[in-house]
């Protein structure tokens, strides 16, 4: 009777100091926002039919030079009985024509369906430098060149061809290259391609439980969750823009090779529009199917971003 007794005081004064640590680390981030020359907020939902996604951030302009924050995600999907949950800190530092953009990221233990998988997690870092290679403020074009490298490395559990499994500490790496032009601040153009690298090795994975999105690693064009393990992805992204309206219209679209998957074709059209002076929308719809034409999904993305 003792020992239950204290088991339920450890745990009730365990649940006081994470609510203690959060409102600590809230009351932080809060003062030290009101140090921030602007602030954006900003809350997303990704939906489908087989997941549910909500995003939220704030991103602090701590100086003209530096941009730092952080985001949190939760996901609910139909393959996983627990919601995944994830934390990033994005920083962006200006250096004019060079530009390095850093995400650090984690996404807290997963407990697994059975005894033959172990629980999952993964920690990573993705890194982006953004090069200037035309900056025509006379005309109005600007073309920008960018390199990313990312690593992650995750717990989750490996199925073979042959039908045996290995649970294992997996790593990837990703490495992007990709160009973006502007012109006369009216159209955008954008052409990314990003191939994935597997030390551990890849050969005769059949499949791998793990519950990171493979886009921490590299944005490719899609809205969908993803954990299949890829070869390469190529994408290109079209914007119309209305500057004094501070909206735009986009087309992106998305083909990628997987190692666990059969390639996949992925379509964007979003609209992004002021809601008021310091409000702001992004409204999109994903379509994604594979190459046979199955299994295809309908992804729906809402983001709203609050200037301060």
């Amino acid at each position: 009777m003792k020992k239950h007794t204290a088991t339920a005081l450890n745990l009730v004064k365990w649940e006081y100091m994470k609510k203690l640590t959060l409102f600590i680390t809230l009351l932080l981030l809060s003062s030290a926002a009101l140090q921030a020359r602007t602030v954006d907020v900003s809350a997303a939902y990704i939906g489908a039919s087989h997941f549910d996604q909500a995003r939220v951030s704030a991103v602090a302009a701590w100086s003209l030079n530096v941009l730092a924050g952080v985001e949190a995600k939760y996901v609910k999907e139909d393959g996983f009985k627990d919601p995944i949950y994830s934390v990033s800190l994005p920083v962006g530092l200006d250096f004019d024509y060079l530009k390095l953009d850093l995400k650090p990221f984690y996404y807290f233990k997963n407990k697994s369906k059975g005894e033959n998988f172990q629980d999952a997690s993964a920690y990573g870092v993705s890194a982006r430098l953004i090069m200037t290679l035309e900056d025509d403020t006379v005309n109005d074009l600007y073309t920008h060149a960018y390199l990313g490298a990312s690593f992650a490395r995750q717990k989750g559990t490996l199925a073979y061809s042959d039908g045996s499994l290995s649970n294992e500490d997996y790593t990837q790496f990703a490495y992007t290259l990709g160009l973006t032009k502007n012109f006369f601040r009216r159209f955008g153009f954008e052409a990314a391609g990003t191939v994935f690298q597997y030390p551990n090795g890849i050969d005769g994975v059949k499949a791998f439980r793990g519950i990171m999105d493979q886009q921490e690693l590299a944005s490719t064009q899609t809205y969908d969750v993803v954990h299949d393990l890829g070869k390469y992805a190529l994408g290109t992204r079209l914007t119309w823009m209305w500057p004094d309206q501070q909206s735009s219209l986009y087309l992106g679209y998305r083909y990628g090779e997987f190692y666990t998957a059969d390639p996949e074709h992925s379509f964007i059209a979003g609209n992004t529009f002021a809601i008021t002076r310091d409000i702001h929308a992004d409204l999109a719809y994903n379509h994604v199917r594979t190459v046979h034409n199955e299994n295809k999904r309908d992804i729906l993305y809402v983001r709203l971003v609050a200037s301060f």
